[in-house]
C-alpha cells in the first residue's frame, strides 16, 4: 500500500471536519440539532454583489484564466477600502494581493518565510490553522500563552526572554480569535517594536473588524509597521461572503512579491464573477455595516442569555462574531459541550480546540437566527 506522506502525522482532521459528521448524523436520525458552533454567516451578501457577479458571468473574458494579481480594479477597490475604513495608504500595484480566503493566505505567508526547523509564535488560545499550517512545513509551533487577567494580549516581556533566535513569524489576530477581545494602538505599537528588535515578521489576521465594534483598526496604520508586519483581511465575514473565499494580504511591495511566488504556482486566478462582486462588496456604505451590526447586536443579546442560563460568564466589551464564555468551576469544555448536543441537542464549541489556554470556556456562533437562539435558551432552562 502507498502511504501518505510523513508531514501528514503531524496534524489531524479540523477538528469542525470530524465534529460536523457527528452533528449531520445527529440531523439525519431526525435529531434537532441547533449550530453555534461554527462562524459560518448566515445572512445574505449586499443584492448588488449578487447582481455583479450574475452580470459578469456574461462577460466575454469571464471564463478565461485570471491574473494571478486580481483584476487592477480590484486591488484599486482594495486599497480604497483600506484608505476609506483604516486611514491606511497601500499602492495597488505593489501593496496588495487577493486572495481565494484569507486561510490560503495562511498558508501562502508561510510556505513563502518558513524554512525547515524555523520557529513560529502562535497564539494560545488561537486560529488552529496556524499551528497546522507550521506543522505541515516542517517549522516548530512555539505557543505565547494568552489570559483572561490580561485581556488576552501578548505578554511581550515574558516573550523577551526566551530565545527567540530561530523565530521567523509570528501570528496575532485582533480582533481576537476566539476570544473578541481588540487591540489598541499602543498594543500594536509595542509588538511592532517587538519584531523589529527580533527580526520577526509580524502577521494580524484581520477578518472580524468590522464586526460588532465601533473602532476597526488595522495594525499597518502605525507608523513603520510596514518593516515587520503584514495584514490578511477577508470578505467572508464582513459581506457574508464565506463562500466566495474572497481574501487579501496586505504590506510592503517585497512581501507581497514574496508571496506572489508561491501563490502564482499554485493556482490560476479567481473566477471573474467573484471578483467583480468582490468589488462591488469593498464599495458599500456605512449603511451596509450598521445594518449588519445591527442584527448581530440582537443574537449577541440573545446568546447572553444563553450564557447565563448555562451558568457562564462573558465580556461585554469584546466584539466579533462570538461570544466567548468562560464555564462555571471545575467544568470541562469537551465534557460539557457533548452533554449539551446528546441531552439539549445544542452544538457550541469547546474552547480547547483553540489551545490548552481555551480549557473551562466555550464559544457560542453569532450565525443563527434569532428563533434558534431562543429556541436553545428554552432548551437550558
Amino acid at each position: 500500500m502507498i502511504e501518505g506522506a510523513k508531514r501528514l502525522h503531524t496534524v489531524e482532521e479540523y477538528y469542525f471536519s470530524k465534529k460536523l459528521r457527528e452533528v449531520n448524523m445527529l440531523k439525519a436520525a431526525g435529531k434537532p440539532i441547533i449550530n453555534l458552533g461554527i462562524g459560518s454567516p448566515d445572512l445574505q451578501p449586499p443584492q448588488k454583489v449578487i447582481t455583479a457577479i450574475t452580470e459578469g458571468l456574461q462577460d466575454a473574458n469571464a471564463h478565461k484564466y485570471q491574473s494571478y494579481q486580481g483584476l487592477p480594479e480590484l486591488r484599486e477597490a482594495m486599497a480604497g477600502f483600506y484608505r476609506e475604513q483604516f486611514q491606511v495608504h497601500l499602492s495597488p500595484m505593489t501593496e496588495i494581493l487577493p486572495l481565494m480566503g484569507s486561510k490560503e493566505g495562511i498558508m501562502l505567508i508561510s510556505m513563502a518565510y518558513l524554512n525547515e526547523g524555523d520557529e513560529v509564535l502562535i497564539p494560545n488560545p488561537g486560529y488552529p490553522t496556524y499551528q497546522s499550517v507550521t506543522k505541515l512545513l516542517g517549522a516548530k509551533p512555539v505557543f505565547y500563552e494568552l489570559d483572561e487577567a490580561n485581556n488576552w494580549m501578548p505578554n511581550i516581556m515574558a516573550l523577551e526572554k526566551q530565545d527567540l533566535s530561530k523565530v521567523k513569524l509570528m501570528w496575532i489576530s485582533y480582533p481576537h480569535m476566539p476570544t473578541g477581545a481588540q487591540a489598541n494602538y499602543k498594543v500594536f505599537e509595542k509588538l511592532i517594536d517587538f519584531a523589529k528588535r527580533n527580526n520577526i515578521l509580524l502577521v494580524n489576521d484581520n477578518p472580524y473588524s468590522f464586526i460588532l465594534t465601533d473602532a476597526p483598526r488595522s495594525i499597518l496604520k502605525v507608523n513603520g509597521a510596514k518593516e515587520v508586519c503584514i495584514e490578511l483581511n477577508s470578505l467572508s465575514k464582513t459581506f457574508n461572503m464565506a463562500g466566495w473565499r474572497v481574501g487579501m494580504v496586505l504590506g510592503d511591495g517585497k512581501h507581497i512579491n514574496n508571496i506572489l511566488k508561491v501563490k502564482s504556482n499554485m493556482d490560476s486566478g479567481m473566477f471573474y464573477g467573484i471578483q467583480k462582486g468582490a468589488i462591488e462588496a469593498l464599495r458599500c456604505s456605512k449603511l451596509w455595516y450598521l445594518s449588519l451590526n445591527s442584527v448581530y447586536e440582537q443574537r449577541r443579546a440573545l446568546v447572553w442569555k444563553l450564557a447565563e442560563a448555562l451558568n457562564c460568564t462573558y465580556d461585554k466589551n469584546a466584539s466579533g462574531l462570538f461570544v466567548w464564555a468562560k464555564l462555571p468551576p471545575y467544568a470541562k469544555a469537551e465534557e460539557f459541550i457533548d452533554v449539551l448536543l446528546k441531552n439539549n441537542h445544542l452544538f457550541v464549541a469547546p474552547g480547547t480546540i483553540f489551545g490548552s489556554q481555551g480549557e473551562g470556556y466555550i464559544r457560542f456562533s453569532l450565525c443563527a437566527s434569532t428563533e434558534d437562539i431562543q429556541e436553545a435558551i428554552t432548551r437550558v432552562l
